[in-house]
């Protein structure tokens, strides 16, 4: 099974953390920077597929997208 959303940031965050870091020699780097970059599409596209549930849980009858305020019912 893949990495969730949460697991990829935070290891991308380790990542630029150790790019700035500038400990690394420049292959390393290359490989954090590839490896990063990969991360960073992976997280994109779990944001895009988020997105779309979202709007299909947000389309009434007619097809059309019920745009609506966050309303937070905890209190």
């Amino acid at each position: 099974m893949g990495k969730t959303f949460e697991q990829s940031i935070t290891e991308l965050e380790e990542i630029v953390a150790k790019l700035e870091g500038g400990k690394a020699t420049l292959d390393e780097s290359l490989e954090l920077f590839e490896k990063g970059i990969k991360l960073s599409k992976s997280c994109q596209k779990m944001l895009d597929a988020a997105e779309k549930k979202v709007s299909i849980l947000m389309t009434n009858d007619d097809g059309e997208i019920v745009k609506e305020d966050f309303v937070n019912n905890e209190d």
